[in-house]
């Protein structure tokens, strides 16, 4: 049963939900426990997650992204924007391999799975419905076009934009504005972004 702000779960339940956050009423968290969302982020309305998450600070996901990979984790950087209906799946049945496929089936009866983490770094773009694979790491900076599908083949290179099925490099991005102005909210809110360690020797 959710709470007032989530028909689904109590945002309580989070493993973490910083300041600033909104999450829509109509989200729906499958292990709240294991999801932890940076402050200033917004989730919204009629997506779903069904996977571990780690989201950064002002990070959007757009309405019906679908998040799914059972025990896997998907972890997405600062600054963030994912449109509507993009799917990051983090595992998924072999199709060439034995057994039976989808959750329904028992264990004892069910063909091999790919599980892999999904890690998506600071200011990367999805556009509308990309779909990412299990595997997949996609460099900071990276975008893509709308329908657009990245498999872990995909050797991404940062601030650059990909498209089409599957994937390929269109043209590189422009991050000087966008990091200098990164920088001056990084600047606004020192809590949230502490200064880097040290390289230990």
């Amino acid at each position: 049963m959710g709470s007032p702000d989530n028909i689904f779960f109590d945002l309580r339940d989070l493993a973490a939900l910083g300041e600033g956050t909104i999450i829509g009423k109509t989200v729906r968290i499958r292990k709240p426990a294991r999801c932890r969302i940076g402050a200033y982020s917004v989730i919204d309305d009629f997506s779903y997650i069904s996977c571990g998450i780690t989201v950064g600070c002002f990070t959007h996901v757009g309405a019906q992204a679908v998040m799914i990979g059972g025990v896997a984790q998907i972890t997405i950087g600062d600054f963030v924007n994912i449109a509507p209906g993009c799917r990051l799946i983090a595992s998924s049945n072999d199709f060439l391999g034995g057994g039976l496929r989808g959750p329904a089936i028992p264990d004892e009866f069910a063909g091999e799975a790919i599980t892999a983490e999904i890690v998506l770094e600071d200011h990367v773009l999805l556009g509308a419905d990309t779909v990412i694979l299990p595997g997949c790491h996609l460099p900071e900076g990276v975008a893509t076009g709308a329908m657009t599908l990245l498999t872990p083949k995909h050797k991404l290179e940062p601030w650059t934009c990909y498209a089409g099925i599957p994937a390929r490099p269109i043209r590189p991005r422009q991050p000087q504005q966008m990091l200098a102005s990164a920088a001056k909210l990084k600047a606004r809110f020192p809590q949230l972004f502490p200064p880097p360690r040290p390289d230990r020797a």
